[in-house]
């Protein structure tokens, strides 16, 4: 079966040039609309009528706000969800209704989540069309990727390495903390990645609870000049994100705004390349202590 062998070579090769080639072909389009028009005027600005005048100032430091707490909503719990379900939980009707309710909701569409958020943060818990509402919708949306991923990764930890640990007398949260959770943090970093690539690309569901396509004002610095030197009314501010933003610029007829969307882009485009450079380098960092 060599010719078999050899045909899926090349087909996988195909698939893998075509996918390059089209991804090489949108950022170079998106590079030679949007390049021209960065600079500091451009992100230090609000939004304006004015297409020469208009900034993306309100749009980053939106999406700085609730990507941050989207991360530290979804990461803990996300990962002690996978824990408890892999490590800890016994095997009977109620874990696998979890499981398969957690699979589904993997591949629900982020509308849904967003008319989730709607009724539960904006309008049961009353927190209004704000950063904690937008973060706390987004998190849910990408729980499920962060657990399943978690829960994969922990299944390839050989059992040998749990019994040798328990069998040198260290308890199970020790064995767990001290060996698993690091031996499995490489495939969990992936799996944040992939979350927190898709959170910070999402407009459908922070349309869907209210996110502002207008913005003249930033949320509340976290950092106060009066005791105790830090605020949380950030989180109950009103934001907009750099999706909507984008959006808002590409359903206008004029060109100028389009090369504004390209542009911001590009922004949109550096912020995800920063955070998951960061996210593979911690990956990278817990790859090397892996002696087996």
């Amino acid at each position: 079966m060599k010719w078999f062998d050899k045909a899926f070579y090349v087909i996988g090769l195909i698939a893998t040039l075509i996918g390059l080639a089209v991804l090489l072909n949108l950022i170079t389009d998106v590079l030679a609309d949007g390049l021209g028009r960065l600079g500091w005027q451009f992100i230090s600005h609000y939004p304006s009528r004015r297409a020469e005048e208009a900034g993306i100032l309100a749009a980053w430091i939106g999406t700085t706000w609730v990507m941050v707490l989207t991360g530290l909503f979804t990461i803990p719990i996300g990962i002690m969800a996978a824990l408890y379900l892999e490590e800890y939980s016994k095997k009977n009707w109620l874990t696998n209704l979890i499981e398969i309710n957690i699979a589904n909701l993997a591949g629900v569409p982020s509308i849904i989540y967003g008319l989730l958020g709607l009724g539960v943060f904006v309008r049961l818990l009353n927190l209004e069309r704000s950063v904690i509402s937008g973060a706390a919708t987004l998190a849910i949306l990408v729980m499920p990727m962060v657990i399943m991923s978690t829960r994969e990764s922990l299944r390839t930890i050989p059992l040998s390495l749990r019994e040798a640990s328990l069998a040198l007398g260290a308890t199970k949260w020790q064995t767990i903390s001290y060996q698993v959770l690091p031996a499995a943090m490489p495939g969990i970093m992936t799996g944040i990645i992939l979350a927190m690539s898709r959170a910070i690309g999402e407009t459908a569901p922070l349309i869907t609870i209210g996110a502002l396509a207008y913005v003249s004002f930033l949320p509340t610095s976290p950092v106060s000049a009066v005791f105790p030197y830090i605020s949380i009314q950030g989180l109950f501010d009103q934001f907009t994100v750099l999706p909507i933003q984008i959006f808002n610029w590409v359903s206008r007829p004029q060109k100028a705004f389009s090369t504004n969307a390209a542009a911001a882009i590009i922004i949109l485009l550096i912020l995800t390349f920063t955070m998951n450079g960061i996210a593979v380098f911690i990956r990278h960092r817990y790859q090397k202590k892996i002696r087996w």
